[in-house]
């Protein structure tokens, strides 16, 4: 790419509502764009990050009908922070009945970090809905991965790995050490940790860290529920066999893919970015040079654009070739 892309400019939903799931979850959901546009459904990270306002604009306007919505427990949903019944196996259905309740045929799938594990996991179960997958810092949910998070930090950025620590005793380990703190009884101790992880996250998260970001971390609710969520996944919603989603990709080997990945993300490292582009041959892997995990960074962010752009430019070419060949008796 010779010039760098931004994100488009910001846009509101022309329809919002709300998915009862089941007796406990209800899922905020909205629509951006174009009614008639090609349907893409957006996957925030996490899990329990939540979408944003920036969540909406990977993708023109003009030409797509946008799809997003908050997962269990997480943003607008409710209740806030909730664990009961949140699983892989519940996400993956909430997003079949999120496509059947907003009338959508088949939908492009766009998801990064936790949301490349969400996408892959749901087109593996649902591949006849799906028409494409753009993923962005690929994880794998596999217990080195989990792992990685921590390694990193304390490698690379060791003041952050530092601050982590400082709630943790001497000798425990740092994911059990977070799992207690969270579940606390004392509400000031849960937000403590809470903010104490998501700052620890959110400063690996960029190349050169960003204090906006971290800065945003900080929010009780937004904290609260990514943190006690992303724990509870990293504890208890493993794949067995762990590579599963690997062992799993002849089932979507058939959909155009693109795999965004930033060569020094310390969050969710490059080679299962790798592993997964060489398990589907078909696939396209963009290792974007000078970024870390971030979809904010400009290489990836820039990328991601372009990808959305193509694949909207594609359809158009496919729909003025079928118009052409119908009007001419075809």
């Amino acid at each position: 790419m010779t010039s760098l892309r931004d994100l488009y400019p910001p846009v509101e939903p022309y329809e919002s509502g709300r998915l009862i799931v089941d007796d406990l979850h209800t899922l905020y959901w909205e629509e951006c764009g174009n009614p008639d546009g090609l349907p893409v459904v957006f996957l925030h990270g996490g899990p329990g990050g939540g979408c944003s306002a920036a969540s909406r604009r990977f993708f023109d306007p003009a030409r797509y009908r946008i799809v997003l919505f908050d997962q269990r427990g997480a943003g607008r949903s409710t209740p806030n922070g909730e664990l009961g019944s949140n699983t892989t196996a519940h996400l993956v259905a909430d997003l079949e009945a999120l496509r059947k309740h907003r009338g959508v045929e088949r939908w492009h799938v766009f998801g990064g970090s936790w949301g490349s594990t969400l996408a892959i996991a749901y087109a593996e179960e649902h591949a006849d809905v799906c028409l494409s997958l753009t993923l962005r810092g690929i994880f794998l949910m596999r217990e080195w991965e989990i792992r990685w998070l921590f390694e990193a930090g304390r490698l690379f950025r060791p003041d952050a790995w530092d601050a982590l620590l400082g709630a943790v005793p001497g000798g425990d380990d740092p994911l059990e050490a977070y799992a207690k703190l969270l579940d606390h009884p004392d509400h000031a101790v849960r937000l403590s940790a809470a903010r104490r992880w998501c700052i620890f996250e959110a400063t690996l998260a960029n190349l050169i860290p960003d204090s906006a970001r971290i800065a945003g971390a900080t929010g009780e609710q937004v904290a609260y529920a990514m943190a006690r969520i992303e724990v509870h996944y990293f504890r208890n919603n493993r794949y067995e066999p762990e590579d599963q989603l690997l062992r799993r990709v002849g089932r979507i080997a058939h959909l155009p893919a693109t795999i965004v990945q930033g060569r020094y993300d310390l969050l969710c490292p490059p080679i299962s970015a790798m592993q997964l582009h060489q398990a589907w041959p078909g696939s396209r892997l963009i290792m974007v040079e000078d970024a870390g995990h971030s979809a904010t960074e400009p290489g990836i962010r820039s990328a991601l654009v372009t990808v959305m752009d193509e694949i909207a430019s594609r359809q158009q070419q496919r729909d003025r070739h079928f118009d052409g060949h119908h009007r001419a008796g075809g």
